[in-house]
């Protein structure tokens, strides 16, 4: 794996524009989870995964500093819509535009949002306390 590190100019400059392409949308963006397969890119329907369930930013989801995004409270999925193992998320602006597709693993694991754990059950929550992403 290569290994990268911007300036922390930059990598502020990068953080907003994720931070803005979630807020493009009139309303707040989403995080939904899926079973696997995750698609080879953004670019790709969802095919045969199962949607599990869909928090949601606030309209405004956040702020910047020193190079990494921090959102505000996201609203938690008080009733998941199936039962399964996220194993990957689509976060999108409230359009539907997709933002990007990340790992879900539970905490440790090293997935991009990790979680105490990703066996989600129908009709349980689906909560965050916190969402951080920094730029290196």
């Amino acid at each position: 794996m290569a290994t990268v590190h911007f300036n922390r100019t930059l990598s502020g400059e990068m953080v907003t524009q994720f931070m803005n392409a979630i807020d493009a949308g009139a309303t707040g963006g989403t995080i939904k989870f899926y079973t696997a397969p995750m698609p080879a890119d953004t670019t790709v329907a969802i095919s045969t995964q199962t949607l599990l369930g869909t928090c949601t930013f606030d309209a405004t989801c956040g702020s910047v500093a020193a190079g990494t995004f921090t959102a505000d409270a996201i609203t938690p999925d008080a009733s998941a819509d199936a039962s399964g193992t996220a194993t990957w998320a689509r976060i999108q602006d409230s359009n539907a535009v997709v933002v990007i597709d990340v790992d879900v693993t539970v905490t440790g694991g090293g997935g991009f949002i990790q979680m105490p754990t990703n066996a989600l059950v129908a009709g349980g929550p689906i909560a965050f306390t916190s969402f951080t992403s920094t730029m290196p």
